[in-house]
């Protein structure tokens, strides 16, 4: 599996490797009620998504993630999965306010939004529920509401809308 030898080439942390293979196993499951996904894409993207805390440990490290997939020849695709799946996005406004360069990294695509919501689904490799997530970023947020709105939105839009079939 190419994607694990590149994040141990990268020196990223076991427990950030085994998270990673955590969050495909999650995206890929979330994948399977949309046919239209690409599988491949999520797997690449959901493996690589935490490649930058190989680097740092801090919000940037969606960034520093996407400069070192772009290094490997990964698609926009891929670069876009890794830059865009912190949390439920981070608006324009909200990357000012963090020192981020001043543009939207809220998942766009499909395959965006199943990484980065298998992302908040995934804690260290144990699978939790949205009002986990909720709790753990009221606490951890200035201003969490906008960013909790997302997060539901994308939970209905992924999950509650195939639980209640």
């Amino acid at each position: 599996m190419m994607e694990i030898e590149i994040l141990k080439k990268e020196n990223t942390p076991q427990n950030v490797i085994d998270h990673s293979i955590a969050v495909c196993e999650k995206a890929l499951k979330i994948a399977e009620n949309f046919p239209e996904s690409n599988k491949e894409l999520i797997r690449k993207g959901a493996l690589l998504h935490d490649i930058g805390r190989s680097r740092t440990h801090d919000i940037t490290h969606a960034i520093e993630g996407r400069e070192i997939t772009q290094e490997y020849g990964y698609s926009t695709d891929v670069l876009n999965i890794i830059e865009r799946h912190i949390g439920a996005g981070i608006t324009k406004k909200e990357a000012l306010k963090l020192g981020l360069e001043e543009k939207s990294y809220v998942p766009e695509t499909l395959e965006e939004k199943i990484v980065a919501h298998a992302d908040n689904l995934i804690s260290g490799t144990k699978e939790v529920d949205v009002d986990y997530v909720i709790k753990k970023w009221q606490s951890r947020m200035d201003e969490p509401d906008e960013n909790i709105k997302r997060l539901i939105k994308l939970d209905e839009e992924l999950i509650q809308a195939f639980e209640e079939k």
